[in-house]
Order: structure tokens, then sequence, then C-alpha cells
């Protein structure tokens, strides 16, 4: 068995992070190295092995079949170094090491926000990264060791945690734009107004869903504007642009300073809480846990 080097120890672990990313200008940005520093320590290590782990062309970089085989290996081999040194922990009496997290835009303000100086202030030998990204992810071949979803949006196969109850989404609109608007005394009503759509992290557009009492309904009309991202339609909206639909937590400093109004505030709606989620098969780190407790208020 050919003795491994340092220099190969650490080849094989950027090895691994290219076959994550799916190329090099993804690993590099990730890594903060340069794409050809990581060409050469790839080709290098290919040299060493005598076999070719990608295959790479102009508009892609994929994994050969010794390459997948490789990696397999790989994953668990340093997963297993990756659970010894979290376990370190127990000696120096606090939580160390990385922990990369994957959250979604309004997660990230809502809940994260507020806890994040606390947590960095409480543990500091941990290294935190914060990916804010609606669109969704597959953690686990993305590198992060959990993610922040809406409850209903967690994979089966993971286990989630709760943090806190669930969310009331509903209409906002500035005083400028209510001025000047037609009437809305009904969700009927909403079919003249200029209403501001949210593509979600799935692709499709949200359709609003509307409850009051024992009625329930879903929205569907012709969008004025559609974006992205939900801090864009509440800017639109405090502009006078049109409504916006959002979670009230996101406008609570709005509506308290009367830069927006609730539309129809007898129509509203209750989705499920973020959710913090985490491979099942892995053991959890030292960190997360750490994470998990002050997110929860324990």
């Amino acid at each position: 068995m050919p003795r491994l080097t340092r220099t190969d120890l650490g080849d094989l672990n950027l090895f691994r992070a290219i076959a994550r990313a799916g190329g090099f200008r993804r690993a590099a940005a990730e890594l903060d190295v340069s794409p050809s520093a990581l060409s050469h320590a790839l080709r290098g290590l290919e040299s060493r092995l005598g076999v070719r782990l990608f295959n790479r062309t102009n508009r892609s970089v994929t994994l050969t079949e010794a390459g997948r085989d490789l990696l397999a290996r790989l994953e668990a081999g340093f997963g297993t170094i990756e659970i010894g040194l979290d376990e370190l922990s127990r000696y120096r009496g606090e939580p160390a090491g990385q922990l990369k997290l994957n959250v979604l835009s309004d997660a990230a303000r809502l809940v994260l926000a507020p806890m994040l100086t606390r947590y960095v202030t409480a543990y500091p030998a941990v290294r935190l990264e914060v990916v804010v990204q609606d669109d969704f992810v597959d953690i686990v071949s993305g590198g992060f060791d959990a993610g922040i979803r809406f409850g209903g949006r967690v994979p089966e196969d993971m286990i989630a945690v709760p943090l806190g109850p669930e969310l009331r989404w509903i209409m906002v609109a500035s005083p400028r734009y209510l001025e000047t608007a037609p009437a809305l005394e009904a969700p009927s009503d909403l079919a003249s107004h200029r209403c501001i759509g949210l593509r979600t992290g799935t692709g499709a557009v949200y359709h609003w869903e509307l409850e009051r009492a024992e009625e329930a309904l879903q929205v569907r009309i012709d969008w004025a504007i559609v974006v992205s991202e939900t801090a864009l339609a509440i800017e639109i909206a405090e502009s006078g642009g049109g409504i916006a639909y959002c979670q009230e937590g996101r406008v609570a400093a709005q509506l308290e300073n009367g830069t927006l109004r609730e539309v129809l505030p007898g129509w509203s709606s209750f989705g499920p809480a973020f959710h913090l989620y985490y491979p099942s098969r892995r053991q959890v780190p030292q960190a997360l846990r750490a994470l998990i407790r002050l997110l929860q208020g324990k």
C-alpha cells in the first residue's frame, strides 16, 4: 500500500471539494484559491495515482468511474476524521471547527441574524459560514452541515428541528399606493390591483393563500411584477409599487412606523415554522448542537 504524504492528503481533500462543487471555479471560490492552483494540484494528484479522476470539457467537469469510486471512499474516510476531530471538543470544553449552513433569506433575517452575535461570542473557536440561498439545494452534496427551510420543504430523510411557532403570512402595501388604488374590500378585488408575485426556490410562482375563520382560498391573478426575493418585494411595496405577500415578521418594523399597512387584515394565512435540518446518517457536530440549543432558547 503506497504511503500517503501530506501533499496527497491535501490534494485528495481538494479533489473532494471540486467534486462537491461540480467544477473548478466554484470550488476555488469556496476555498479562496485560484482555479489554476486547483487545476495544477489535481493534475499532480492524477499523475501520482496514474488515473484520470475528472472528464474535462470547456463547459463541464464530471467524475470518471475511478473518480466516483475514489470520492465514495474519501467521503467515508474524511467523514470519520471530521467526527474524530469534532469529538475532541469534549476535552476542550467548547465546540470548535467549521460549521457551514445553507439558509433561506427569510430565515436568515428572522431566525439566524438575531442570534449570530451571541453564537460567535460564546463559541469563538467555531468558524461559521452562512450561505443565504432561496433555491433548494442538496445540503449533503453541497458540503453543508445543516440547512434552514420551511417545515413543509425539508427532505424526508433528514432530521428536522422546529424553530419557533407557525408563521403568519399577510399582504402589505404603502399608504401612498392605497390612497390612489381601487377599492379593496375582499380578496376578489385584488384582481384590480398591482400585486407582486414571488418565485420560490422550486422555480414556481407562489399563489397567495388566504384564510378567514373557516374560509380558505388561493389567489390566482396576473402578477404586475414577479421577483425571486422577499426583500425586493417588500422594497417595491414600500415605494408604492403594489401589494406584497410576506411573513408578518419581515415587515414588523414597517408596520410599526407606518411605511407599510396590512391589506385586508381579516385575511391572512398560517404556514409551517422554520426548521433546521441535517442528515440523519451523520453524527451531529458539537458546533451544530450548540447552535440548535441557542435557536431553541435552551
